[in-house]
């Protein structure tokens, strides 16, 4: 049975979760030298702790090749978030990400072969919604919301992937190898990014001694101390309870961005008005889910009686 302390960890892995856009927007360097170093940090310290846990660490070459391809989509993951909260703002950015249980509930039929559910449908449009209403008031940010919304779609489809994986693999092995797949992607993608993309046509790793901080922040805390303490969390609360939580990132993320950054003087009415739509569609879905799933099984317990004489 779960422990209060319990529910007051997960909720400041939650918090950590939302603190990581603002840190991307704080570290000077850009996106992409930023998920280089962070995956490269991430991946050393998984190893490390691998090593001390004496966790089995080979998979075999198709595994191995299969979950670093899984980093490959992390990378363009990342990239994409924190390039978003730099073009436009943390919140934007969140308020996009926040359509991450959207895709994720869309794209799991098609990758499971589940019936699609009416109620998801239903939110589907709802988010489509309130990301149009951000987009009526907030046009000057639609390069930020369409980055963001990229990345929660990239989120959902390696989500998905994983949940297949930790069935069979120790996730602590897993997230180290997609972290050193998503390295390798970021720096094959440096001659690319230098020619096209860099100022100036060079990479920037010119990090100042708060950019070491927060970069240290961001890869052994919001990265590392979070992943692991979520799926140990996960051993004593229920799926439900944790992805109710998880909800509560952008929410967070954005109460933060308006202390530090002052991001309410920026934001029109009209998105506040859409993130709300975005935010009540994600707050609804598990316990609209829950609903469903409750109906299905009291359906299947008490099926309908058969006439007597009828064939």
């Amino acid at each position: 049975m779960p422990r209060l302390k319990d529910y007051f960890e997960l909720h400041f892995i939650i918090f950590l979760w939302g603190f990581t856009a603002i840190l991307g927007k704080l570290i000077s360097i850009p996106a992409v030298e930023l998920v280089f170093l962070r995956t490269m940090i991430t991946a050393i310290a998984l190893g490390v702790i691998i090593y001390r846990r004496k966790t089995v660490f080979w998979l075999g070459t198709g595994n191995v090749l299969k979950i670093l391809g899984v980093g490959f989509m992390i990378a363009a993951h990342w990239i994409l978030f924190f390039a978003s909260a730099r073009v436009s703002s943390v919140s934007i950015c969140l308020a996009g990400m926040a359509t991450c249980s959207l895709w994720t509930a869309i794209l799991e039929p098609i990758f499971t072969r589940k019936k699609i559910k009416p109620h998801e449908i239903l939110l589907a449009l709802l988010i489509m919604i309130g990301l149009y209403i951000i987009f009526q008031f907030e046009f000057d940010h639609a390069l930020g919301i369409l980055m963001a919304v990229g990345s929660a779609f990239l989120a959902s489809v390696f989500t998905i992937i994983n949940a297949k994986l930790a069935k069979v693999h120790a996730s602590t092995t897993i997230t180290c190898y997609e972290m050193a797949g998503a390295c390798i992607a970021t720096g094959l993608f440096f001659p690319l990014y230098a020619h096209l993309f860099a100022e100036g046509g060079t990479l920037n790793f010119g990090l100042s001694t708060m950019d070491w901080v927060y970069l240290l922040v961001l890869a052994l805390v919001c990265t590392v101390y979070a992943y692991t303490a979520a799926v140990r969390l996960m051993q004593r609360i229920t799926a439900y309870a944790m992805n109710l939580t998880v909800n509560l990132e952008p929410v967070y993320g954005i109460v933060l961005a308006w202390f530090i950054f002052k991001e309410n003087e920026q934001m029109s009415a009209g998105f506040y008005y859409g993130t709300g739509v975005i935010l009540l569609s994600v707050f609804i879905y598990p316990i609209l889910d829950a609903q469903a799933e409750r109906r299905r099984k009291l359906k299947e317990s008490f099926p309908e009686e058969v006439v007597v004489g009828e064939k």
